[in-house]
């Protein structure tokens, strides 16, 4: 399996610390991409957010003006026609680049509480969500929901972060 250039940058200070969450997310990123067969390296941006950064990227880029919980920038246009896999490629690492994530590790953490389970498992699901995003995944009926909540699943399965 290749391995994927996965860039993270903490730009919050609510959450800490975030070693353990880094590493988790390089482990989502890389379970979700074998699950779906994905063998070049993959290159995905990941920035840990708090609640007010991701409001105003959720304002700008969606026109909703609150807080989320991670937002998904897949490089690719969303076009049928479209071979993700041999998207653009960065020259100097060979890798395909799939897009950025913006994960409010502020309303992760809030949300692990409401649903009865760690933060980690928290984020290790919102990371899973994200890159099926980038892969060209959505949501936007039942149908497609139960295909991405199975292998969002799946991948967290691996990795031991079953729901409790």
């Amino acid at each position: 399996m290749a391995r994927h250039a996965i860039y993270i940058e903490n730009e919050q200070n609510k959450v800490k610390p975030i070693g353990k969450i880094k590493e988790l997310i390089k482990a989502v990123c890389a379970a979700v991409l074998e699950n779906e067969g994905f063998e070049r390296k993959a290159e995905i941006s990941v920035v840990l957010v708090d609640n007010e950064y991701i409001r105003e990227l959720n304002r700008e880029y969606r026109d909703k003006d609150t807080a989320t919980d991670v937002l998904s920038f897949p490089i690719y246009e969303d076009d049928a026609d479209d071979d993700i896999k041999m998207g653009d490629m960065d020259k100097k690492n060979s890798a395909v680049l799939l897009g950025d994530i913006v994960i409010s590790l502020e309303r992760a953490a809030v949300q692990a509480t409401e649903f009865g389970h760690s933060t980690e498992r928290e984020v290790g699901y919102l990371t899973a969500h994200s890159v099926l995003h980038l892969l060209g995944y959505d949501h936007m009926d039942e149908n497609e929901r139960a295909i991405m909540r199975e292998k969002e699943e799946a991948a967290l399965a691996k990795l031991d972060l079953k729901r409790e």
